[in-house]
């Protein structure tokens, strides 16, 4: 593979300014015109209101089996942050290239696209997948409806290297999440006379009392030592109620999210948080009817765990060498293409996720040509 191949590529990808919020289907069609011409199988899967895609390409013979490389084209904003330069013009400073996804995680688009332009010179033995996804930085959205579209497909394929940013390491495990939205609904009064309303407020945090024992009970409980953060996480992020000081609340909403090791059910953990909305909501209720308290899940996504044996894992070895299996806190695709469509999947891609979601994002020049490396012996490997 030409080791400068990758940054040319790269650099087109950086110039599309695909925030979540925003479509990608600029982007799409840049790979569609760079995929087809390579004689690639391409299938586009678009959301509802057909702003967005994803896009599957096939390269090699039919059949099923293969490797599917898999990343999404969506990235965060850049609002309130100090860039130093144009986050959508790649620029390199030293060994590292700046710009808005070069980490997270358009160096690996493009080390797979310039993959597959090198698969396209030779004889495949077994077909190479492509899978470019929307809205995953929102909680893996978008990359579900192409997976609805491959369930029972005959030709799937047998392995899946997902390209978040480990630093090339081989990572076997993540976490799961459950995004989920609290409602509280009170009756209003003049704070003067608090006792005789229902503080919606108060009521967010009795449940957020409940949500803090049972953390207490998480972190006291059975633990993975291989994560940073070896427990089962809840987590409030935002809390909304109340109009003035002198008003009793009678609304307040809050988010919060539960982030599981694979060996913990969230839905047992919801469970729990379920009953005591009904309690809280039984109380409330006798005192005034339509109040209470009310759980919605917005999003959930399931961790990741793939067996050290697995022949995914022994092929990122044969193509990385010998290394350490790591187990990450951050989330992937990885869980559904493993729960929904039965593919053994492993994480591995160039940079640093310390590095994303920052001013100044960059992915180094080495880690994107060690990622060239890994995915031309990926191609040695499919071929004849």
């Amino acid at each position: 593979m030409n080791t400068s191949r990758p940054i040319d590529i790269l650099e087109r990808l950086i110039a599309f300014p695909t925030i979540s919020r925003e479509s990608n289907l600029a982007l799409i069609d840049f790979v569609r015109a760079l995929l087809a011409p390579l004689g690639a199988r391409l299938t586009l899967v678009h959301n509802a209101a057909g702003t967005k895609a994803n896009l599957h390409a096939v390269l090699g013979p039919s059949g099923g089996g293969g490797v599917l490389l898999s990343g999404h084209t969506d990235v965060v904003p850049v609002e309130g942050q100090a860039w130093s330069t144009d986050p959508f013009r790649l620029t390199a400073r030293g060994d590292q290239l700046l710009g808005r996804g070069s980490c997270d995680m358009k160096g690996f688009l493009a080390c797979a696209l310039a993959a597959a332009e090198l698969a396209a010179t030779r004889r495949l033995e077994r077909p190479l997948h492509l899978a470019f996804s929307y809205d995953e930085e929102i909680g893996c959205v978008g990359v579900r409806g192409l997976i609805e579209q491959l369930v029972g497909a005959p030709d799937l394929p047998a392995l899946c290297i997902i390209g978040e940013p480990t630093m090339l390491e081989t990572v076997v495990a993540h976490k799961g999440k459950l995004a989920a939205r609290l409602t509280c609904r009170g009756r209003e009064c003049h704070s003067s006379h608090a006792p005789e309303g229902l503080n919606a407020i108060h009521l967010a945090a009795d449940m957020l009392g409940e949500m803090r024992a049972l953390q207490d009970e998480l972190t006291a409980g059975p633990q993975d030592d291989a994560y940073a953060v070896p427990f089962t996480t809840v987590h409030a992020g935002t809390i909304q109620g109340g109009t003035a000081l002198n008003i009793v609340p009678n609304a307040c909403t809050m988010e919060f999210e539960i982030r599981n090791l694979p060996t913990d059910d969230p839905a047992r953990l919801m469970d729990r948080l379920f009953d005591k909305a009904a309690e809280l909501t039984r109380a409330a209720e006798a005192r005034f009817p339509g109040t209470g308290v009310s759980i919605d899940i917005v999003n959930a996504y399931p961790g990741l765990e793939t067996p050290p044996e697995a022949e995914v894992v022994a092929l990122l070895r044969r193509l990385n060498g010998p290394g350490p299996l790591r187990k990450i806190a951050f989330g992937t695709e990885g869980g559904l293409f493993r729960e929904k469509l039965g593919i053994p999947t492993v994480v591995c891609g160039p940079g640093d996720i310390r590095d994303a979601h920052k001013p100044d994002e960059y992915v180094s020049r080495d880690q994107l040509a060690r990622c060239g490396v890994m995915l031309a012996r990926l191609v040695d490997a499919i071929s004849a």
